[in-house]
C-alpha cells in the first residue's frame, strides 16, 4: 500500500510540474499571438494607406502635381517665380 501511495504522490508531483511548464508555454504563445495581431493591424493600416495613395495617383490633381514638380510644366494662367540660388 505504501508503494502505491509513493507512486501516486510521485505522479501527482510530475503532473504539477508539467502543469506549471504548460502554463508558461501558454503565456509565451499568447504573447506571440498578441504581437502578431498588432503586426497584422499595422499591415492593415499600411494597406489602407497604400490604397488611398493609389487612388490619389489616379487623379488629375496628382498628374498636374507631377507635371509641375518633375517636368516644370505650368498652366497657361500661372506665373512662375524662381528662387535665386
Amino acid at each position: 500500500m505504501a508503494a502505491i501511495s509513493i507512486i501516486a504522490v510521485f505522479l501527482l508531483g510530475a503532473l504539477a510540474v508539467e502543469s506549471v511548464n504548460m502554463r508558461e508555454r501558454v503565456a509565451v504563445y499568447e504573447a506571440k499571438a498578441a504581437e502578431l495581431e498588432d503586426k497584422i493591424a499595422g499591415e492593415h493600416d499600411r494597406t489602407e494607406e497604400i490604397d488611398e495613395l493609389k487612388e490619389y495617383m489616379n487623379t488629375d490633381e496628382y498628374a498636374a502635381e507631377v507635371a509641375r514638380d518633375k517636368l516644370g510644366l505650368v498652366k497657361s494662367n500661372e506665373t512662375v517665380f524662381e528662387e535665386e540660388k
